[in-house]
């Protein structure tokens, strides 16, 4: 990649909804699971080839189109306040124009992580998503005239799931050749069927998420084809679980070269534990529909546990086995829609059992696999990558399927030691390419 490419912002502007939001929804209530959302924003980008229109027409539209799709989503427009409410006043949202000095397509061969970052509108962790702004969006202009959006949309309202519906919502209310009757709008109401809590005591606060920056972390992205996830599959097979999913199998892999990478560099094994989020939409009774809005994510672990601090050979198939009884134990607990006591009541008790500490080590996956990011095509075809960006969390995995719809990208982030001990394993790169050019 030229040293000298730059990402220079052209223009910021707030867009508000273009019909007034009614009296009667001003005041939107958060969820528990909202409640007890990370404060950060989730980060997208999507890249398209070049477009047919001018940069000042496609710009223009798209201020036009996003006004008209924040009167459906008429809360990402609003503030938080008190992490109970958002106040509904048409504060607006964030509308960010940049220039950036390469081509797409060079850009998509030499593709740097650590530059991804600048195509987007808000740093990820910054404390703006639980009091500022909930939705930022940059447009990214290459000289080729290819494009890249930059989504920042605060966790505290939307997790991916609702980020997909409003990013496919505001490319359908774009691209003229759909109908209003045919734009899948957003469902709202998770307050009540998920409450949410009073906090104002001490022993009632929501577990604090707390990372560790005394480590300097960085991100990489390993690319599982289609063909190497059929034959990691086939591998971590077992008479407990003969048919793992792709997600199985990519996050065993990803868990044992983890544990493997931290055994090595401290000399001895430590319990580690592997969370998976969970979109519940469809695991409760009765299920929700996919457009339904807010955060909606549950989460189940896995421990891989250590007797006497004895170092022992980490085996696939039992960590798939782990995951597959982790999954049909929570699945079971979600067959009713619960009350916020029952939930928060099992949340603390997963909080108490297994507190992080240093004699631990800790690994958060989520899963985007799935959601229908490479369907949005705002009028000038659909996106040619999909990605997310450097997350500065430790130990924290993102999965994103592939343009194919077959492979999976795995975004990983780890300390620098852990890292280069990670991805020195002969086992991880026969299913993996590291980092490959976008094609």
């Amino acid at each position: 990649m030229d040293t000298q490419m730059k990402v220079e912002i052209i223009e910021r502007k707030i867009i508000k909804p273009s019909s007034p939001t009614p009296h009667h929804l001003r005041n939107f209530e958060l969820s528990f699971f909202d409640q007890m959302a990370i404060t950060i924003y989730t980060p997208l980008l999507l890249f398209f080839p070049n477009t047919t229109s001018s940069k000042l027409e496609i710009c223009e539209h798209l201020t036009e189109s996003l006004a008209k799709t924040l009167t459906h989503f008429y809360p990402l427009a609003g503030r938080i306040k008190g992490n109970t409410v958002v106040e509904c006043n048409d504060d607006g949202a964030e509308f960010v124009k940049a220039r950036v000095t390469c081509s797409l397509s060079d850009f998509l061969e030499n593709r740097e992580v650590e530059i991804l970052e600048q195509f987007l509108p808000a740093e990820i962790l910054s404390k703006e998503a639980g009091t500022g702004p909930l939705l930022l969006v940059q447009v990214n202009l290459f000289e080729c005239g290819g494009m890249a959006i930059g989504f920042s949309i605060s966790h505290k309202i939307a997790d991916a799931s609702t980020l997909s519906t409003f990013i496919n919502c505001w490319a359908q209310v774009t691209n003229t050749t759909i109908t209003d009757s045919e734009v899948m709008l957003p469902e709202f109401g998770s307050a009540s069927l998920f409450p949410p809590q009073d906090f104002s005591n001490d022993y009632s606060q929501p577990p604090a998420r707390v990372y560790s920056k005394k480590n300097i972390n960085i991100t990489r992205r390993y690319v599982f084809d289609a063909s190497n996830i059929s034959a990691l599959q086939s591998k971590v097979a077992s008479s407990a679980v003969p048919q793992p999913t792709r997600v199985e199998a990519i996050s065993a892999l990803i868990w044992k070269r983890a544990i493997e990478a931290s055994t090595s560099k401290s000399g001895s094994q430590r319990p580690s534990v592997f969370s998976q989020d969970v979109n519940l939409r469809k695991r409760i009774v009765p299920p929700l529909p996919e457009n339904f809005a807010g955060n909606v994510v549950g989460f189940y672990r896995s421990k891989a546990e250590v007797e006497d601090g004895t170092i022992v050979a980490i085996d696939l198939k039992d960590l798939v086995s782990k995951f597959r009884e982790g999954i049909e134990n929570y699945a079971a607990i979600t067959k009713t829609i619960f009350g916020s006591d029952e939930a928060w009541q099992g949340i603390k008790d997963k909080y108490k059992n297994l507190k992080k500490s240093d004699d631990m080590e800790f690994y958060s996956c989520t899963s985007w696999c799935r959601f229908p990011f490479y369907e949005a095509d705002f009028g000038w075809g659909k996106p040619k990558w999909v990605s997310i960006a450097s997350v500065s969390i430790e130990n924290i995995i993102v999965l994103l399927d592939k343009r194919d719809g077959n492979g999976i990208e795995a975004w990983l982030t780890m300390n620098q030691e852990n890292m280069a001990l990670f991805e020195s394993s002969s086992e991880l790169l026969a299913y993996a390419s590291v980092n490959p050019s976008v094609t």
